[in-house]
Protein backbone atom coordinates (compact mmCIF):
# COMPACT_ATOMS: atom_id res chain seq x y z
CA UNK A 1 0.00 0.00 0.00
CA UNK A 2 1.39 3.35 -1.02
CA UNK A 3 0.71 6.39 1.18
CA UNK A 4 -0.51 9.63 -0.38
CA UNK A 5 2.23 12.18 -1.04
CA UNK A 6 1.25 14.61 1.76
CA UNK A 7 1.33 11.76 4.34
CA UNK A 8 4.81 10.76 3.15
CA UNK A 9 5.94 14.38 3.51
CA UNK A 10 4.55 14.56 7.06
CA UNK A 11 6.33 11.31 8.01
CA UNK A 12 9.57 12.52 6.43
CA UNK A 13 9.36 15.89 8.22
CA UNK A 14 8.62 14.12 11.50
CA UNK A 15 11.63 11.84 11.06
CA UNK A 16 13.86 14.84 10.37
CA UNK A 17 12.56 16.63 13.48
CA UNK A 18 13.20 13.54 15.62
CA UNK A 19 16.72 13.22 14.21
CA UNK A 20 17.42 16.89 14.95
CA UNK A 21 16.05 16.57 18.48
CA UNK A 22 18.22 13.53 19.22
CA UNK A 23 21.36 15.14 17.75
CA UNK A 24 20.76 18.34 19.74
CA UNK A 25 20.39 16.32 22.94
CA UNK A 26 23.57 14.36 22.15
CA UNK A 27 25.49 17.54 21.30
CA UNK A 28 24.47 19.09 24.62
CA UNK A 29 26.01 16.16 26.51
CA UNK A 30 29.35 16.16 24.67
CA UNK A 31 31.26 18.14 27.30
CA UNK A 32 32.31 15.99 30.24
CA UNK A 33 33.50 17.40 33.55
CA UNK A 34 37.13 18.21 32.79
CA UNK A 35 38.27 21.12 34.97
CA UNK A 36 38.73 20.80 38.74
CA UNK A 37 40.22 23.16 41.34
CA UNK A 38 42.35 22.33 44.37
CA UNK A 39 42.34 25.26 46.80
CA UNK A 40 45.35 25.67 49.09
CA UNK A 41 46.64 28.59 51.18
CA UNK A 42 48.70 30.49 48.63
CA UNK A 43 48.01 28.46 45.49
CA UNK A 44 45.01 27.40 43.46
CA UNK A 45 45.74 24.39 41.27
CA UNK A 46 43.59 23.76 38.21
CA UNK A 47 43.45 20.17 37.03
CA UNK A 48 42.61 19.44 33.41
CA UNK A 49 41.54 15.81 33.63
CA UNK A 50 41.34 15.48 29.85
CA UNK A 51 44.94 16.50 29.15
CA UNK A 52 46.40 15.43 32.50
CA UNK A 53 47.86 18.89 33.10
CA UNK A 54 48.10 20.90 36.33
CA UNK A 55 48.24 24.70 36.40
CA UNK A 56 49.11 26.68 39.54
CA UNK A 57 47.74 30.16 40.17
CA UNK A 58 49.94 31.83 42.76
CA UNK A 59 48.17 34.17 45.18
CA UNK A 60 50.23 37.16 46.34
CA UNK A 61 50.51 38.22 49.99
CA UNK A 62 47.91 41.01 49.74
CA UNK A 63 45.63 39.12 47.36
CA UNK A 64 42.42 37.62 48.77
CA UNK A 65 40.23 35.08 47.00
CA UNK A 66 36.66 36.41 47.08
CA UNK A 67 34.98 33.56 45.19
CA UNK A 68 35.59 30.72 42.78
CA UNK A 69 33.29 29.06 40.28
CA UNK A 70 33.83 25.76 38.50
CA UNK A 71 31.80 24.37 35.59
CA UNK A 72 32.46 21.41 33.29
CA UNK A 73 35.12 23.06 31.15
CA UNK A 74 35.98 26.32 32.88
CA UNK A 75 36.94 27.67 36.30
CA UNK A 76 37.05 31.29 37.46
CA UNK A 77 38.78 32.70 40.54
CA UNK A 78 37.82 36.20 41.67
CA UNK A 79 40.30 37.97 43.92
CA UNK A 80 40.48 41.52 45.22
CA UNK A 81 43.08 42.24 42.47
CA UNK A 82 42.09 40.21 39.41
CA UNK A 83 39.88 37.73 37.63
CA UNK A 84 41.63 34.50 36.65
CA UNK A 85 40.22 31.86 34.34
CA UNK A 86 41.31 28.44 33.18
CA UNK A 87 39.59 26.19 30.70
CA UNK A 88 39.84 23.35 28.24
CA UNK A 89 42.52 25.10 26.20
CA UNK A 90 45.72 23.65 27.68
CA UNK A 91 47.54 26.94 28.15
CA UNK A 92 46.98 27.55 31.85
CA UNK A 93 45.57 30.52 33.70
CA UNK A 94 44.63 33.79 32.00
CA UNK A 95 44.17 36.86 34.22
CA UNK A 96 42.39 40.18 33.83
CA UNK A 97 43.22 42.98 36.33
CA UNK A 98 40.43 44.56 38.33
CA UNK A 99 39.77 48.28 38.05
CA UNK A 100 40.15 50.31 41.26
CA UNK A 101 36.86 50.44 43.14
CA UNK A 102 35.25 47.78 40.92
CA UNK A 103 32.59 45.65 42.65
CA UNK A 104 31.50 42.20 41.45
CA UNK A 105 27.74 42.12 40.96
CA UNK A 106 27.44 38.56 39.64
CA UNK A 107 29.57 35.71 38.36
CA UNK A 108 28.46 32.51 36.69
CA UNK A 109 29.94 29.66 34.67
CA UNK A 110 28.40 26.93 32.58
CA UNK A 111 29.99 24.32 30.33
CA UNK A 112 33.07 26.11 28.92
CA UNK A 113 32.00 29.74 29.40
CA UNK A 114 31.92 32.24 32.25
CA UNK A 115 30.52 35.75 32.67
CA UNK A 116 31.34 38.26 35.38
CA UNK A 117 29.32 41.46 35.77
CA UNK A 118 30.96 44.23 37.76
CA UNK A 119 30.05 47.80 38.55
CA UNK A 120 32.18 48.91 35.57
CA UNK A 121 32.30 46.04 33.07
CA UNK A 122 30.88 42.83 31.72
CA UNK A 123 33.63 40.24 31.26
CA UNK A 124 33.45 36.87 29.56
CA UNK A 125 35.92 34.03 29.62
CA UNK A 126 35.98 31.38 26.90
CA UNK A 127 37.31 28.12 28.28
CA UNK A 128 37.79 26.68 24.79
CA UNK A 129 40.20 29.44 23.72
CA UNK A 130 41.46 30.68 27.09
CA UNK A 131 40.57 34.28 26.18
CA UNK A 132 38.94 37.11 28.12
CA UNK A 133 36.65 39.66 26.48
CA UNK A 134 35.13 42.73 28.10
CA UNK A 135 32.68 45.53 27.53
CA UNK A 136 32.45 48.74 29.56
CA UNK A 137 29.12 49.46 31.21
Amino acid sequence: MRLPRHYRQILCDGAVLLLLAFSAAAAGDELDKTIFLVMEDATVTAVNAETGQFFDLGISAKEVIEQHIVAKGVAIVVTNQRFAGVGLWPSGWASNRRVAGEHVLSAEAEDASAVIVTSNRVLSFNGRTGAWAEKRR
